[in-house]
């Protein structure tokens, strides 16, 4: 997948609450949306550039604060469990999903990361998978 883009207003979302302890008044859960416009994130994006998917057995996913896999050593980055999108058909409008998105508690984008390839759901039973992953560092730079 291409890259992955934390925005201007995630990072500092994510700075008030690692150092002052300052989270957003909804609460410390992530919310995943898959979009449906073809858009390239950049850290100046906000919620409002990304359209999000409908229709077809959409629903956006809660990722629960507290259930992240940490990394260690040279990987250091968060995992969380694969979220599986399973479609009862067709998407609404576009039909295209071309990314992911992920806001905090109080509906703001924190980081979203466009698909390698992008998925069509067009039947019932097709299913989408993705594994949230945020990474900090990717090792040493030499």
């Amino acid at each position: 997948m291409p890259g992955l883009v934390l925005s201007d207003v995630g990072s500092e979302m994510m700075l008030k609450a690692i150092l002052n302890n300052v989270w957003p008044g909804g609460g410390k859960n992530l919310t995943i949306k898959l979009y449906t416009n073809n858009y390239t994130p950049l850290d100046t994006s906000v919620v409002g550039n990304f359209t999000e998917a409908s229709g077809g057995g959409y629903a956006s996913k809660t990722l629960t604060n507290g259930s992240w896999t940490i990394g260690s050593a040279a990987l250091r980055q968060g995992s969380y469990a694969k979220q599986v999108w399973t479609f009862t058909g067709a998407l609404s409008g576009n039909p295209t999903v071309y990314g992911y998105y992920v806001i905090d508690a109080d509906g703001v984008l924190v980081y979203a990361q466009k698909l390698s390839a992008f998925y069509t759901p067009i039947v019932n039973g097709a299913t989408l998978g993705i594994t949230p992953i945020f990474a900090l560092s990717y090792g040493t730079p030499t």
